[in-house]
């Protein structure tokens, strides 16, 4: 089972896309790219991206105005951003920064600290990402190796289930509308019906066998991630 991670690079220069992408790819992470801010907007709305690699200079816009744009979007507005970019003057950093980055780092730049800082965003921004293993009563789900037990016997499940299992877990205890797992898990709502949720819960249930208790429908809301129910 493949990591979920979606990371979308900002970037109009083959050599830097290249050198990022192959960087970024040995974590199994997902890599698209977009040359310009009018591709980069496209894909971003066709399938959200867990992480954004962003040029300052671009041809046809200002990275900064397609970060302005994001954060003012409310669909997208907490996508986090590292800016990728020469301009290495304190000033250049602040507007970077005060325009909604969520780190800044400057060419020529070691790809080893890039992802290291990638990590670290992802971490703080979208612990349901993070390569720490998750625990829900008996289950565990190591992001690491992208397995899931129960009472430490590997338990079976399809990429869609694990996705949504994943969120679920971290996010415990929180009730999430059928629109909003399909925003946040798949990330491209228009290209899922809001009730094949419903299939994936009940798959899910069944692949977690005896623990199936702690995916809880809430009535006329949606779904939830709960230990009580155990």
């Amino acid at each position: 089972m493949a990591s979920n991670t979606s990371v979308l690079i900002v970037e109009d220069e083959p050599a830097i896309v290249e050198l990022v992408s192959y960087s970024l790819r040995e974590t199994g992470w997902e890599i698209r790219t977009a040359a310009n801010v009018a591709s980069a907007w496209d894909s971003i709305v066709h399938g959200r991206p867990d992480l954004l690699l962003l040029d300052w200079m671009l041809p046809d816009q200002s990275g900064l105005r397609l970060l302005s744009r994001l954060r003012g979007d409310r669909d997208f507005q907490d996508i986090p951003v590292i800016m990728l970019t020469a301009k290495s003057m304190e000033e250049d950093k602040i507007a970077g920064l005060n325009t909604g980055a969520d780190d800044y780092v400057t060419k020529p730049f070691s790809p080893k600290e890039l992802l290291a800082r990638a990590k670290a965003l992802l971490r703080r921004k979208s612990p349901h990402l993070a390569e720490a293993p998750l625990n829900a009563g008996p289950v565990v789900l190591d992001p690491g190796s992208c397995t899931v037990t129960l009472d430490g016997r590997q338990l079976e499940m399809g990429n869609a289930e694990y996705r949504l299992l994943k969120f679920l877990m971290a996010h415990r205890e929180r009730v999430f509308s059928r629109s909003q797992l399909l925003d946040k898990v798949w990330g491209d709502a228009s290209a899922v019906e809001e009730r094949t949720v419903d299939v994936h819960v009940l798959r899910l249930r069944k692949a977690l066998k005896e623990a199936e208790k702690l995916i809880k429908t809430v009535r006329s809301v949606g779904y939830m991630l709960t230990e009580k129910e155990l």
